[in-house]
């Protein structure tokens, strides 16, 4: 399980594999200067609430993860996750897409989607 720090007194765990994803999403946004909200469920532990924060350029954020390798990311659940960030209701994990769910392009995505969470 790996961790998401903000302002060094905000945190939340993702696996590992998830956490890649968002790491790759959020730190698009904030190259390209796109402010935006992440949000999650909080741990029943700390009251089974909600958490959000507002993240832009200025925001101390860290990813700390449990292994040392890094996960291929998966260019479909890159582009939903980035459409999550784009939209009023801001990013918040989403379920990863199975092949199944790559439809008739044979599960490759153009290959823009990837230049644009990299840029």
């Amino acid at each position: 399980m790996g961790k998401f720090t903000y302002d060094s007194s905000i945190s939340t765990g993702f696996e590992d594999r998830a956490l890649a994803h968002l790491q790759a999403v959020i730190l698009a946004k904030v190259r390209r200067g796109e402010g935006f909200c992440l949000g999650w469920k909080d741990d029943v532990s700390l009251g089974g609430g909600r958490t959000s924060v507002y993240l832009n350029a200025r925001s101390t954020i860290s990813f700390a993860y449990d292994t040392a390798r890094t996960p291929a990311l998966n260019p479909l659940w890159l582009n939903a996750l980035t459409r999550a960030a784009n939209s009023p209701q801001g990013l918040s994990l989403l379920p990863e897409p199975r092949a199944s769910q790559r439809g008739e392009s044979g599960g490759r995505e153009p290959a823009g989607i990837l230049a644009s969470i990299e840029a």
